[in-house]
């Protein structure tokens, strides 16, 4: 049984902040602020699935206003990935929190997963040299 829950007050377990890690640039600074930032900013929220013991999903998100949840960082366990645990959280949340829209910005090796679930996509161009950049936009009051 996969269950959704906060996993705010464990982000300091090792396991999640390596799996937290496998959602951005491997870069050793900006994972420490984003875990950080989960551990003391109170407008980062982070939940996940967890199946056996294991966490085998995780979305972490700021809600702005008029309930539009900023995706931070959604990831899915190395072992777990394309059996459906990435739409999943995203259905667990969407149910939760009944937000009006989700947003997230991701790069090119993701787009097509926000595509596939129903977000529409924007190209934001190059923000990195190399590196195409794209919004990601589910209107949660369409469906």
């Amino acid at each position: 049984m996969t269950t959704f829950i906060n996993l705010k007050p464990r982000i300091g377990e090792e396991a999640l902040q390596e799996l937290l890690s496998y959602s951005m640039f491997p870069d050793p600074d900006m994972i420490e602020a984003a875990i950080t930032a989960y551990h003391e900013d109170p407008t980062w929220e982070l939940y996940g699935l967890e199946q056996e013991g294991t966490v085998v999903a995780m979305i972490g998100f700021t809600e702005e206003e008029g309930r539009v949840l900023h995706i931070r960082h959604l990831v899915v366990h190395p072992e777990f990935r394309r059996i459906g645990y990435g739409r999943g959280v995203i259905l667990e949340l969407l149910e939760a929190r009944k937000p009006s829209a989700l947003r997230a910005e991701t790069d090119e090796e993701a787009v097509d997963f926000y595509r596939g679930n129903g977000f529409s996509v924007v190209s934001l161009g190059e923000q990195y040299p190399g590196v195409e950049r794209f919004a990601c936009t589910y209107d949660a009051e369409v469906g």
